[in-house]
Order: structure tokens, then sequence, then C-alpha cells
């Protein structure tokens, strides 16, 4: 099935509901949401990646807040960070990074927020998304994330099931 535009939920309602259910229905069925600390963090930490804009470095580009989307899976939103770089026989490939405020969730919530990003990447470049990272505030690390088959099969039906 292809979404149009009217029809699109934000990628982040697949971690939403990956980690809470009703909490998912409440932001983005209800469109009931309050600020509280813990909210209030994350938005400022966000708000770098949140302006846009581009750097280079050492042949890598690395752009914030991308605008993404994805006609297939009914899903917009806007990715943290991508890294750009070439492989070997220079084509392009990208490195999505989706920021967090606290620590590593035993839940594969924010793995499948970052597949999504990586598959709307996919959608969009027309290329192959092989991987990505999140990064912690709270340990100020990042962790590296393959999108094999699983993760890939759970974020499609975390998003059907989201729709």
């Amino acid at each position: 099935m292809i979404f149009t535009e009217d029809q699109l939920f934000p990628i982040s309602a697949l971690q939403h509901l990956l980690f809470c259910a009703r909490q998912c229905a409440l932001i983005h069925i209800e469109r009931l949401w309050e600020e509280n600390v813990l909210t209030a963090e994350g938005r400022i930490a966000h708000e770098k990646v949140d302006l846009g804009g581009a750097e280079t470095r050492s042949g890598r580009k690395t752009v914030f807040g991308l605008p993404l989307r994805s006609l297939r899976l009914g899903l917009i939103g806007k990715a943290d960070v991508v890294e750009f770089s070439q492989d070997a026989a220079g084509k392009v490939v990208a490195f999505p990074v989706e920021h967090k405020r606290g620590r590593p969730k035993q839940k594969d919530c924010d793995r499948v927020q970052l597949c999504a990003q990586a598959i709307c990447l996919e959608e969009m470049l027309g290329a192959k998304v092989l991987d990505g990272a999140l990064f912690y505030g709270k340990t100020r690390r990042r962790e590296d994330v393959v999108f094999d088959d699983g993760l890939r099969r759970l974020t499609e039906e975390t998003a059907i099931r989201l729709h």
C-alpha cells in the first residue's frame, strides 16, 4: 500500500507505540501532550540538530535535521543527524544517528525508530542503508545498530500496527 501525504504518521510514533501503546494513543490520536522535565530536557538536547544545516569534515558530510518520508510505510519525520560518506566503489553511504536524552533501553523501540529512518532514506535515495547509531545523552556514547532482516520486519510490522 502507498500512503498519501495526509495519511502519514510521525516516525517517532513508532517509538511511542513500542514503548507504551497508551502513550502513543494519547499523543498521536487524542493529541494530548504535556511537557515535563524529561521531555523538556529532550527538547533542549535536540535544539542543535533540529536547526538543520550541514558540515563537512574529512570527506564526511553531516546533515542535521534532514526531512524524511516513506509513502510505503506511511511515515514522515526528521533525522537528527545523517552522516554521508563514500564506500570503496564511490557510492554514497548514508548513516543515520538518532539522539536520545536518556540511556539505552532493553526494548527495541529506539532501534525501530532508527530503522524507520533508514527505510525512509532508502526510499528517498534509492540506496541501501545498512546501519546507523543511537546516541544517548546520559552515557554520552553511540550504540551501533545494524538494520538486519529481523529489525526491518519489526519496523514494518510496527508501522502497519500504527496505521
